[in-house]
């Protein structure tokens, strides 16, 4: 018997190859490979034209881009946040030496419940930091509303919502600042690379500084900074793909609707809730196993060389290395939807009969 093709959870998107060769014979041309070189600045400025005119500083990695925002904004004591994340964002908060106070999340969309978060506010509270999570936008209102009550500030981790519009306005333009990551598998990559994006123009001088070691001129070192310039070729991927987007999405958006037409009517798993404030870009297709096991559906799954991705788990809360510190049990819904949730495969390339043959497993054995 042949041995079908395997179909990973995602696969990077790129851009013809000839479209990326012109910007790589300008940088040999130039000889300027990183340090904020021209192409760097032109994908800066195409970012921030469409994100609405925010400001946005590019960064090597989104994680050094929650790291950097963090540090930018002097502050000590608690960051309230959600476990139901990838390890970049807890890490963030810890490695700036602040403490991570964890909020449960919604069951409907996954994002942090505001109807809890002030609960656990403190005198020693200094920030939120909320996620998007599978391109569910948070509920951004109630957490103005409570960051202006409380004094406190917002920083969105957004990794999941590039190019998200809620309520026509671009998810960029939300909080203090909003970070996203721009690693190979997103919706848009730079093969490796983030962005800061934030509505004060004047902190955008500090976050230049901290991303190039804390250097402001040849002779002047105002901040501990760190090494988190994005290069001159991560930049021209950017540029590429930029173009290229719209198609992505697009087609992201049919394999979606292709999972919805072949999985809502399995009474045993829950999908993704979409509504029609939001503009989506379609990065992920999560299920929740409400019935049976999680675990057994994605061993067999990999048994037909499909890889989905239990994403996410375990809940930051959850790790070893804070084992000593939380305890995941004070957050029952994030908990609860970590041993259920499964990514399913997504990405332009993937085609309808890999998406048929993805859905036969699941009806199969749910």
């Amino acid at each position: 018997m042949k041995e079908e093709k395997k179909i990973f959870v995602t696969k990077a998107t790129l851009p013809p190859k000839e479209e990326f060769i012109q910007y790589v014979d300008k940088i040999w041309d130039s000889a300027w490979l990183t340090n904020m070189g021209d192409v760097h600045n032109q994908l800066e400025k195409r970012l921030s034209e469409f994100m609405d005119g925010v400001e946005v500083v590019l960064t090597v990695n989104g994680h050094l881009a929650l790291e950097l925002a963090l540090q930018s904004l002097k502050i000590e004591g608690e960051v309230i946040t959600t476990p139901f994340t990838f390890a970049s964002t807890t890490h963030a908060i810890v490695r700036n030496g602040l403490k991570p106070v964890f909020c449960d999340i919604k069951e409907d969309d996954f994002t942090i419940d505001p109807e809890k978060i002030e609960k656990i506010i403190t005198k020693d509270t200094k920030a939120i930091m909320p996620v998007h999570v599978y391109g569910n936008v948070c509920d951004v209102e109630a957490i103005e509303s409570i960051a202006k009550k409380h004094g406190l500030y917002v920083v969105y981790d957004a990794a999941h919502t590039f190019g998200e519009r809620y309520k026509g306005k671009s998810v960029a333009d939300f909080g203090d600042m909003s970070i996203f990551s721009f690693h190979a598998t997103k919706v848009f990559n730079t093969i490796e690379g983030g962005a800061i994006a934030l509505r004060d123009k004047d902190r955008r001088k500090s976050l230049d500084f901290l991303k190039n070691f804390g250097i402001a001129d040849k002779e002047n070192v105002p901040y501990v900074g760190s090494n988190a310039k994005m290069n001159e070729f991560a930049a021209a991927m950017g540029l590429c793909n930029m173009k290229h987007l719209p198609e992505y999405i697009e087609k992201r958006k049919r394999i979606c609707e292709l999972y919805i037409d072949r999985l809502s009517d399995i009474k045993s798993l829950r999908l993704n809730k979409y509504n029609n404030d939001t503009t989506y870009n379609y990065a992920y297709f999560p299920i929740v196993v409400e019935k049976g096991s999680r675990d057994e559906l994605y061993d067999k799954l990999v048994k037909e060389n499909i890889f989905a991705r239990k994403y996410f788990y375990p809940c930051t809360n959850a790790y070893e290395c804070y084992s000593e510190s939380f305890d995941p049990n004070e957050t029952p819904i994030a908990l609860d939807i970590s041993k259920k949730v499964l990514t399913l495969p997504i990405y332009p390339d993937l085609e309808e009969a890999q998406v048929e043959r993805i859905c036969s497993v699941i009806r199969r054995e749910l």
